[in-house]
């Protein structure tokens, strides 16, 4: 009796040649879902974890490098000073600081379920170009956070050069908020040095060409300047354009990239008889 009642096998998550032959009932598509949220979930609490193990050293040495920068242009006589102006507030500073810790090095651990999430929906051809710039991703996230670590203090020295427009006052600085300014860039930077792959992905399975990313290319840069306004935790002008320019450079060169491999594309349809979707500029 047990065997009359017993369910249908539950049929394994793969990555099929057709995404047609892995369809999974709305039942099956939220049990996915829940697993991959309790893992992102656990990836999280580790990482928070770490970042709790992390946050002592790593807040004074960005503590420290800002400081630098920040009394290196104040006028004379002005102090600065880091203070906690509530009780339970260095405990606090500490658990919220302790995750945006974790958070930059799990992000390309999160983008790695998400992709395991997806992947079996799409065909062999739309997973071609992820697989193939997967590597990159870990690379763009590295060298947007690096590039943020690097500019942080000449934009520390840019915002503290206004003091001495307001003089017979001192710097009290709430403590934490310089360390969280600095990861939010730097984690703000690792997502936006994203957008070649993005562009690539696009173009590569034919959502996007060459030629009309080059035709539209004042609204691209417009758009990437918006995003960059928005993205970044200031919102001031310089550091905008400390984004919106390396973006820019990196679009072109995803725009480049999605130009030669339409070409490659076109070459191999013709070479294999088949007649090419549109000609290429």
């Amino acid at each position: 009796m047990s065997v009359l009642f017993k369910g249908p096998k539950k049929q394994r998550r793969t990555a099929p040649d057709d995404p047609e032959e892995f369809r999974l009932t709305l039942v099956e598509h939220l049990e996915d879902l829940r697993n991959t949220l309790i893992r992102c979930i656990c990836i999280l609490a580790a990482s928070w974890f770490v970042g709790w193990e992390l946050t002592k050293p790593l807040y004074q040495s960005m503590t420290d490098r800002m400081t630098i920068a920040i009394k290196m242009v104040l006028p004379p006589g002005v102090t600065y000073t880091e203070a906690f102006f509530h009780g339970p507030d260095a405990f606090l500073i500490k658990l919220k600081l302790s995750f945006f810790i974790g958070l930059i090095p799990a992000f390309p651990l999160l983008m790695l379920q998400l992709w395991k999430f997806i992947e079996p929906a799409l065909k062999p051809s739309e997973r071609a170009p992820v697989r193939k710039v997967a590597p990159y991703t870990l690379i763009l996230f590295a060298t947007g956070a690096g590039f943020a670590w690097w500019i942080m203090p000449a934009a520390m020295r840019w915002f503290a050069s206004y003091v001495m427009e307001f003089p017979h006052t001192n710097v009290v600085q709430e403590a934490g908020t310089l360390a969280f300014f600095v990861l939010k860039m730097m984690l703000a930077f690792g997502i936006a040095f994203q957008l070649p792959l993005v562009v690539y992905i696009l173009g590569a399975i034919g959502l996007l060409k060459a030629e009309t990313l080059l035709a539209n290319w004042r609204q691209a840069a417009t758009a990437i300047f918006v995003i960059s306004m928005i993205v970044t935790p200031s919102n001031d002008p310089a550091t905008m354009l400390m984004m919106a320019i390396p973006l820019v450079i990196l679009f072109a060169i995803s725009v480049w990239a999605v130009k030669v491999t339409q070409k490659r594309r076109r070459a191999a349809d013709i070479a294999a008889g088949i007649e090419p979707e549109d000609d290429l500029e």
